[in-house]
């Protein structure tokens, strides 16, 4: 990516007007969380902002949710040894998703989906589990199981502990909705390491040298468009789960 190339020329940013969202009448809103770090060689720092939008984007084209823009900037602690990557706190993470969420309840947005595509940020299952009673209803996309339906159904062929970072699925879904971001040697940098019991005492550098965990030789275009296919569809039950909390 380069210095002048951001999300919003990516088309990654909502369009949304006052208008749009009052004719929309959308009670839950979705908001990417994304981060700014090391994705090996051939993949930008904004990689988890651009997968968290993309599937943010897809799913607005389906259901009728408020589409936020991305919180870019998350807890990338653990991959601080490269240049480039940029952490916020934990307890700044967790601040700023509690502000989003309080003044969207005073706008009258009753749901707020967290649509995370950063595994390091910890702290966002710990907000939604503490926002019961808290005015605003949440939830936490996707979830392991999710993901687990979105690779099967794409034929995603690395097991999901073994494709941890810069591997088949992210390079898939960025080779399929901007593969203008993908640089060449993706194809010859598989670096595959399943023992990493000490992740984050040590950090990224303890495990791999070239920053990516995972196989993303085996990555494709049609994986990627299935993959977001498959959590656009998981996506209706937490709609459908927060509608009937709604009613209640």
């Amino acid at each position: 990516m380069s210095g002048s190339e951001t999300p919003q020329a990516s088309g990654l940013l909502p369009w949304d007007s006052t208008e749009d969202v009052r004719t929309r009448q959308a009670d839950v809103a979705i908001l990417p969380i994304g981060s700014f770090e090391q994705h090996g060689a051939f993949l930008p720092l904004v990689t988890d902002t651009v997968v968290a939008c993309t599937i943010a984007r897809e799913i607005a084209a389906v259901h009728p949710v408020h589409h936020l823009p991305p919180l870019t900037i998350s807890c990338s602690h653990e991959h601080a040894a490269w240049p480039g990557t940029v952490s916020i706190s934990a307890a700044t993470l967790y601040a700023v998703i509690r502000d989003i969420a309080d003044s969207l309840r005073r706008s009258g947005v009753g749901s707020l989906i967290l649509v995370n595509a950063h595994g390091g940020n910890y702290v966002l299952r710990n907000v939604v589990q503490e926002s019961a009673g808290s005015g605003i209803r949440m939830a936490l996309f996707p979830g392991s199981a999710d993901w687990d339906a979105a690779r099967a159904g794409a034929g995603v062929q690395t097991p999901s502990h073994s494709d941890m970072h810069a591997g088949e699925l992210e390079t898939s879904i960025l080779l399929h909705a901007h593969p203008e971001l993908v640089r060449p040697g993706y194809e010859t940098s598989d670096f595959v390491v399943d023992d990493r019991k000490h992740l984050l005492t040590l950090g990224m550098p303890a495990y791999t040298r070239s920053g990516v965990i995972g196989r993303p030789s085996m990555a494709s275009a049609e994986k990627g468009k299935q993959l977001l296919a498959g959590l656009v569809e998981s996506f209706a039950e937490y709609v459908a789960l927060l509608t009937r909390q709604e009613t209640r």
